[in-house]
């Protein structure tokens, strides 16, 4: 769940939350052979029910009312899976403010997730004080 999940029940519960952060989240699970796997087997075949569980679909449709940051490193070994790409899209079609960073030379490690926490612990602590 991890990324993917925090950004997903963020967007599908509008007014609980004042921000919302991601590391590494599978941006656009629809749109990759593994991701529609995943979303039939959990979801079923209803290709409608599985936009809310498609943090890109969600953010053209509606977006987030509240901040939005998410890193990714460049050395990813899924990031073609990840496609961050169509949310960073999605992201500046809707003009939504969120700081979106690919982070040079990480890969998808508890190290890259160490090495950024800091900045996501104040992005929100920032967030519940504004």
């Amino acid at each position: 769940m991890g990324g993917h999940g925090a950004l997903t029940l963020a967007m599908n519960l509008p007014g609980r939350f004042r921000s919302v952060s991601a590391f590494s989240p599978i941006c656009n699970p629809t749109g990759t052979d593994w991701g529609r796997k995943q979303l039939s087997a959990y979801l079923g075949d209803d290709e409608a029910a599985w936009e809310r569980h498609d943090a890109s679909i969600m953010m053209r449709k509606s977006g987030f009312d509240g901040a939005v940051l998410i890193d990714t490193g460049s050395n990813d070994q899924f990031i073609d899976l990840l496609r961050p790409e169509t949310l960073a899209d999605a992201i500046a079609t809707r003009r939504q403010p969120a700081t979106f960073r690919l982070q040079p030379g990480y890969d998808h490690s508890y190290f890259f997730v160490s090495s950024f926490m800091e900045d996501h612990v104040a992005f929100h602590a920032q967030a519940l004080w504004a």
